[in-house]
C-alpha cells in the first residue's frame, strides 16, 4: 500500500478508501449513475409501438428507442441528417439506401440481440403500411420496398415525391421508425406495445402501469453510448405533483401547462429553466362558406378586420404564442412569416370592418348562431377571446362547450358556422391539402378530411363559379425542382388568404422546464417529438 499523509489507501471498484486506523472512509465517491427522470401530463401510456404511438407520452418513449432511416436534426425539423442509412441514391421514383453496418438490435427476453439489415426495414415499412397494423399507413400508399442485398433497401414510389416530401415518411418520426424483425415476430404485436425493441441510444428495461417506464443506456448504439445510464418516463397527471417533484430534485424535466402564467409562475423559481418550443400546432379559424352569411366574402373581410391576433397573442401570451399569418408556418419549406404575406395579414380595422359589414348588409351586425368548441383550454381560451372580439362589430357567437371527442365528431358532421382547429401537419402539403382541397371537405368530400371553409366546392368570391386551389395543391405535390415547389405552395396560400376561407391565429408551442444541470446536448429549437428529445448526448 502507498502511503498517504499518515494513513493507507486502498482501491475498491471505481472509489477510493482511506486506511485511518481500523476504518475504511471514502475519500472519493464512486461515480454514480446518470438517471433523468422526466414527467408527463399523463395517467398511463397508450401504445409503444412506433406505428401507433401519437400522444407525448408515447411518442416520447419510443424517440429514444427507434430510428428512421434518415432523422430531422436533433433539435432542428428543418435539417435531415442520415440515420440507420448513412447514404441514398434517387432515380426518378426510385430510391435506394445504404445501411450503416454494425447497428444492432436491442436484447430482448433471453435473446442476445442482433445486427440490422434490410431485411428489418422492409418488414417495418410494410407494417408500417399495414392499416391493420400502423396508424400511419396512408403515408405508404402504393409503395413498395425491397431488400436488394443485406445492407441495401429500395423504396419505389407509386409517383415520384420531392425530398421534402418524402423524408418525413422514412425519417424518425410516426411509421419512419423502423422495428426489429424478430423482436416483433417474437413477442406479437400486442406484446409488442409494452415491450418496445429498436436501435435506439435507449433500451426498454420495465414498465409499471400508470406509474412509470425505464429506460437503460444502449452500450452498443451506432453514435456512441449515451452519457446518461437511464431514464425513468413518469406519468403524473397532477401538475402540482410534478412541479413538487421538479423542486425536491426527484424528477429532472417535467411536462408544463402551455399557459403564460404558469411558465412565469416556474421561471420566477430558482433553480428552474423553462423551455418553450416549436413547431408547436397551428391554430387556426376557418369560415364555413356555406352557412350565411359567411359566404359573402365581404363578410369574412369584415370578420377578419375584426379580429386581432396580436390581442389573442397577449391573452395566450407570448412566452407561448407567436403569431400565424398564414395557413403554413414558415418553419416549413413553402410556409410564409407575417413579415412576407403582406396586406393579407388583414390587420384589425374596425371602421373597415363596420363598412364591410354595411355594405353587404349588415350594418349593426348579425348573430352568427351557435358555435360547438372543446372544453379544453386550448380551444376554450381562445375561443372566448374571439367571442368578444366579434361583439365589438356587432357580431353574436354562442358557444356550445362539449367534451373534447364530441367536438371532434361535430366539426367533421358541419355543425359549425366557423372552426377554431389546433393541429400540426409534417409539411406543406399536408396542410394544403388536409384543410384546403376538395376531397377533403367534410362530409361531402371524396376523402372526407378537415377542409371546414368548404373551398373548392362553393363559390368563394361570388364571381358565379366554384374556386378551387385543386391544382395548384397538386402539381406543388408532385414538382421535384425545390424553389418551383415552394413557389407553389406559397402561390396556393395566397389564392386561399385571396378568397379568405381562413384567418390564421398563432403558432402554440411545447412548454416543459426542467433542473439547470440537464443538458439536453443540442440547441432545442423545434421538434415533432412533441417533447424535449433525450439523446446519447444528454446529460446531468
Amino acid at each position: 500500500m502507498r502511503e498517504f499523509f499518515g494513513s493507507s489507501l486502498v482501491k475498491v471498484g471505481l472509489g477510493v478508501l482511506v486506511l485511518i486506523g481500523t476504518a475504511l472512509v471514502p475519500l472519493v465517491q464512486s461515480q454514480q449513475e446518470q438517471v433523468l427522470t422526466i414527467a408527463f401530463d399523463a395517467a398511463d401510456l397508450k401504445t409503444l409501438d412506433p406505428h401507433f404511438a401519437s400522444a407525448t407520452m408515447d411518442r416520447a418513449v419510443v424517440d429514444m428507442v427507434f430510428n428512421g432511416l434518415v432523422r430531422y436534426k436533433p433539435g432542428d425539423i428543418t435539417v435531415f441528417e442520415p440515420d440507420l442509412a448513412q447514404s441514398w441514391q434517387v432515380n426518378g421514383n426510385v430510391w435506394t439506401f445504404n445501411l450503416r453496418r454494425g447497428v444492432m438490435c436491442h436484447p430482448w427476453g433471453g435473446n442476445p440481440g442482433y445486427e440490422l439489415t434490410s431485411e428489418d426495414v422492409v418488414y417495418s415499412l410494410t407494417k408500417a403500411a399495414d392499416a391493420a397494423r400502423s396508424a400511419y399507413s396512408g403515408e405508404y400508399t402504393g409503395m413498395t420496398f425491397e431488400a436488394v442485398d443485406k445492407y441495401t433497401v429500395r423504396i419505389t414510389l407509386p409517383t415520384a415525391l420531392s425530398e421534402v416530401l418524402f423524408f418525413p415518411k422514412i425519417a424518425d418520426y410516426a411509421g419512419g421508425f423502423i422495428v426489429c424483425k424478430k423482436a416483433v415476430e417474437d413477442l406479437g404485436d400486442d406484446a409488442f406495445k409494452t415491450n418496445p425493441v429498436g436501435t435506439g441510444p435507449f433500451m426498454f428495461q420495465s414498465y409499471s402501469p400508470m406509474e412509470k417506464v425505464v429506460l437503460v443506456k444502449n452500450p452498443n448504439y451506432f453514435r456512441g453510448a449515451p452519457k446518461l445510464d437511464k431514464v425513468v418516463v413518469r406519468y403524473m397527471s397532477d401538475v402540482t405533483a410534478r412541479e413538487s417533484g421538479l423542486e425536491t430534485g426527484e424528477l429532472d424535466v417535467i411536462e408544463g401547462r402551455p399557459e403564460q402564467p404558469w411558465v412565469e409562475k416556474m421561471q420566477a423559481k430558482p433553480g428552474t429553466v423553462v423551455d418553450t418550443f416549436g413547431p408547436g400546432e397551428t391554430v387556426v379559424i376557418h369560415w364555413n362558406m356555406t352557412k350565411k352569411p359567411f359566404d359573402d366574402i365581404r363578410v369574412r373581410w369584415a370578420l377578419d378586420f375584426c379580429l386581432s391576433r396580436e390581442e389573442l397573442v397577449a391573452a395566450i401570451g407570448p412566452a407561448i404564442a407567436e403569431p400565424l399569418c398564414a395557413p403554413v408556418p414558415p418553419v416549413l419549406a413553402g410556409g410564409i412569416s407575417c413579415t412576407d404575406v403582406g396586406v393579407l395579414r388583414y390587420d384589425q380595422n374596425i371602421e373597415t370592418a363596420m363598412a364591410l359589414l354595411a355594405e353587404a348588409g349588415y350594418p349593426n351586425g348579425f348573430d352568427a348562431g351557435e358555435v360547438v368548441t372543446s372544453e379544453r383550454a386550448e380551444y376554450l381560451i381562445p375561443m372566448q377571446n374571439i367571442q368578444a372580439q366579434l361583439a365589438e362589430c356587432g357580431v353574436k357567437v354562442t358557444l356550445k362547450v362539449v367534451d373534447h371527442s364530441s367536438m371532434h365528431t361535430l366539426i367533421r358532421q358541419d355543425v359549425n358556422p366557423m372552426v377554431l382547429y389546433v393541429a400540426w401537419r409534417p409539411n406543406a402539403d399536408a396542410f394544403l391539402t388536409r384543410f384546403y382541397h376538395s376531397a377533403s371537405i367534410v362530409v361531402t368530400g371524396a376523402k372526407p378530411d378537415t377542409n371546414f371553409s368548404h373551398i373548392g366546392g362553393v363559390d368563394a368570391d361570388g364571381d358565379g363559379s366554384i374556386d378551387s386551389i385543386d391544382s395548384l395543391i397538386e402539381t406543388a405535390r408532385s414538382e421535384l425542382i425545390p424553389g418551383k415547389q415552394i413557389w407553389l405552395w406559397q402561390k396556393a396560400q395566397i389564392e386561399i388568404m385571396g378568397l379568405n376561407a381562413a384567418y390564421p391565429f398563432y403558432i402554440k408551442k411545447f412548454v416543459f422546464a426542467r433542473k439547470p444541470n440537464v443538458n439536453y446536448g443540442y440547441t432545442l429549437i423545434s421538434t415533432l417529438a412533441l417533447y424535449p428529445p433525450i439523446n446519447e448526448l444528454t446529460s446531468k
